[in-house]
């Protein structure tokens, strides 16, 4: 009797994925976390017409979603100053970046990033066989005309540039990411994951036309809009590469609910500013929590503050575990220099008064164990 056969490529991956979930943190310290301050969701939740909205679709569920997301598409469209036929709607960034590096990457095939930026591009690049070429950040940044040397000299199909940055926070000027397209290589598509640009200063998000064939945008409902577990986001491209997405996009991906669920949060501009000048507030907080134990808090763009420690990795390490068995959910970056740092998200009240009685008590704990 024989087991299922794996690919050559499947078999020679690592088994690994990019986060283990705070749920399976807990589970594994088997209580639950006093404050949920790692993943960069909006602990100051959904619209209440987006809940509204999805309550009242939960009596359709019985139905498939619309596979072209069509209202969805048209008010992201408007949104957007673009047409719907520039509009992709996916499950999250995470499953469009998943397609995107299929239309485009095929084994072997160069792609560049940074060194430590956000690990779930890298896992669908290898996944597919792509060959991931990266490099540093430049003063806790992503060098942009770095990445796009790097580009020119392996010959990439495809740059990953996140902006702002996760996991430091930063943020380049939207007018360098708009000069910047014009360096980069003939056959050599930018992948702009804006996320966070909800949150960032004005400015940061680059006037580009959305017919321009060397770039695709990319943002969630996940961030700002508080739908992180509703799995929606969007993507905002040439209308020839949009278009190819049918070939490979799971059509009935996108539940009714959350469809109907975000349609309602992009119309509620109220209850996004009223996030926005919480998480502002709360990013003071954090920094002063910093300030207070004798830290360095990194200027934020992003809902989430970088934290450095100070010291080296092994350093930040410590005190991050030791936050975490104080009930304190966080992350830090993966790759020096920036692992001296741990990224903690904004929330409420509550959870930011958790972290500043604990805070002290981790670092202690970390610099007798270092």
């Amino acid at each position: 009797m024989t087991g299922p056969r794996l690919t050559p490529l499947a078999a020679s991956l690592p088994a690994t994925v990019p986060f283990v979930g705070p749920e399976e943190q807990e589970r594994a310290r088997g209580a639950p976390f006093a404050a949920r301050l790692g993943a960069n969701e909006n602990l100051f939740g959904p619209s209440p017409a987006a809940l509204d909205a999805m309550r009242a679709e939960a009596a359709e569920v019985w139905k498939y979603g619309d596979p072209k997301s069509h209202e969805l598409r048209e008010a992201l469209a408007r949104h957007m100053g673009v047409a719907p036929e520039n509009v992709l709607v996916g499950e999250g960034i995470d499953g469009l970046l998943g397609n995107l590096v299929r239309l485009l990457v095929a084994p072997g095939d160069a792609v560049v990033t940074s060194d430590g930026a956000y690990p779930t591009f890298n896992y669908h690049v290898t996944g597919f066989g792509g060959a991931l070429h990266k490099v540093p950040y430049a003063d806790d940044a992503e060098d942009l005309p770095a990445l796009i040397d790097r580009a020119r000299e392996v010959d990439a199909k495809l740059v990953y540039f996140a902006n702002p940055d996760n996991p430091m926070g930063t943020w380049t000027s939207g007018a360098k990411v708009a000069a910047a397209l014009d360096t980069l290589p003939d056959g050599c598509v930018l992948c702009l994951d804006e996320a966070y640009v909800e949150f960032a200063p004005a400015g940061t998000a680059p006037q580009i036309a959305a017919d321009d064939p060397r770039v695709i945008r990319m943002r969630t409902f996940s961030k700002a809009y508080g739908m992180a577990g509703a799995r929606i986001g969007y993507a905002v491209a040439d209308a020839g590469l949009i278009a190819a997405f049918d070939r490979v996009r799971n059509h009935f991906g996108m539940n009714r609910m959350a469809q109907a669920g975000a349609l309602a949060a992009l119309q509620d501009g109220a209850w996004l500013a009223h996030v926005q000048t919480q998480v502002a507030r709360s990013r003071d907080a954090i920094t002063a929590a910093a300030v207070e134990n004798g830290l360095t808090a990194l200027p934020s763009a992003a809902n989430f503050v970088a934290v450095d420690c100070g010291r080296d990795g092994a350093f930040a390490r410590a005190a991050l575990a030791a936050l975490v068995d104080r009930g304190v959910f966080v992350r830090m970056p993966f790759v020096a220099p920036q692992d001296r740092c741990i990224r903690v998200s904004c929330g409420p009240e509550r959870e930011m008064a958790v972290l500043a009685d604990m805070l002290p008590r981790a670092l202690a704990e970390a610099r007798e164990n270092t």
